[in-house]
């Protein structure tokens, strides 16, 4: 199994793909756009809807990435110590469930609940969310700091330095990011590569 993962993300990193250039984007210190879209509860769930919340963690992953299921303990350690600072983190599936049926909303439905998530975890089944923020990869993750009502990219890439093995993991992006925005303080690393697997698109 140990083999076959490294394979895979050797696989992932290599494979070209003419579908990145579909997401354009948001860059850093740009205000992103609110939208509305499905969690696993059959609820919808808006930026707006947090009217307490400082800003965000916005994750762009999905259920059949190797990366995606290694770093979800990590993002879910995110949560659990920002949420009640502010800062939660809203997971949202980026794949197209037809080129990737793991990724369907029933799927998405089953493993938000196996893995109890404590955070919405939402089907953009158009893409149109995914591409408008720009993510490429899964996941792909974008701090948003609240201001004057507006959402401000703080800070747009990896979750940290290490991928593969969270305790060998030497700089801690996010956590470093929403720490900094927490004390006031300029975000120290604003933009890093997304290592993971590309999204699949809708052809």
């Amino acid at each position: 199994m140990k083999l076959f993962l490294i394979v895979f993300f050797f696989l992932c990193n290599l494979l070209p793909s003419k579908e990145v250039t579909k997401a354009t984007g948001y860059e850093v210190g740009d205000f992103a756009t609110d939208f509305k879209l499905k969690n696993v509860d059959g609820k919808m769930v808006s930026l707006a809807d947090y009217k307490d919340a400082k800003g965000f963690i916005l994750v762009f992953t999905c259920n059949e990435c190797p990366y995606a299921l290694l770093y979800e303990d990590r993002i879910i350690e995110l949560h659990n110590k920002f949420a009640n600072k502010g800062y939660p983190v809203i997971a949202i599936n980026a794949n197209d469930a037809v080129k990737s049926p793991d990724d369907s909303y029933e799927k998405i439905q089953k493993r938000a609940k196996s893995k109890k998530f404590p955070f919405p975890y939402l089907f953009d089944e158009t893409q149109e969310v995914t591409k408008t923020y720009g993510a490429t990869n899964t996941p792909h993750n974008f701090v948003l700091q609240k201001e004057d009502g507006k959402y401000k990219v703080s800070y747009i890439g990896a979750i940290d330095d290490n991928s593969r093995d969270a305790a060998k993991a030497k700089k801690k992006y996010i956590e470093d990011a929403v720490n900094a925005l927490i004390e006031g303080k300029p975000v120290p690393t604003t933009k890093t590569k997304a290592i993971g697997c590309t999204i699949k698109w809708k052809s």
